[in-house]
């Protein structure tokens, strides 16, 4: 192997080996995070007390669609951005009024599916053709 490459095998082990270490850190530093089942991405204690809240007249069948829906638009990230758009549901901005908190992200995507299709299976349906709700 010539030295070039093991220059660079060697930089990228070292590129990957200080993420993998630097997620351990993160993670001992943000010990007030939890991860919900719901959210399944890193919110705080009363986020997560509202985001149960917010959700607990869903059905398992509406929870699990909403759960599809995150995962594809952000994988679950409350922060994810895209333009005009931002959150776990990538709302737009303007949706959120400067309240980008997980709870209102919750609040805000329930009162827009429900306005616009009704239901959360309703608009996975719609996804699932447009790629996009």
């Amino acid at each position: 192997m010539s030295k070039f490459k093991i220059k660079i095998a060697t930089l990228l082990l070292l590129f990957g080996f200080s993420f993998g270490t630097l997620t351990d850190v993160t993670a001992n530093l943000m010990p007030e995070t939890t991860t919900t089942a719901q959210a399944s991405s890193k919110v705080s204690k009363s986020q997560a007390k509202k985001i149960a809240e917010i959700n607990k007249n869903l059905s398992k069948k509406q929870k699990a669609a909403k759960k599809w829906i995150a995962k594809r638009e952000s994988g679950y990230n409350y922060s994810a951005r895209n333009g005009r758009c931002y959150g776990r549901y990538q709302l737009l901005k303007s949706y959120l009024h400067g309240d980008y908190s997980p709870a209102n992200q919750e609040r805000v995507a329930n009162n827009y599916v429900s306005g616009r299709y009704g239901t959360w299976t309703k608009a996975k349906r719609f996804w699932q053709s447009h790629h996009w709700y």
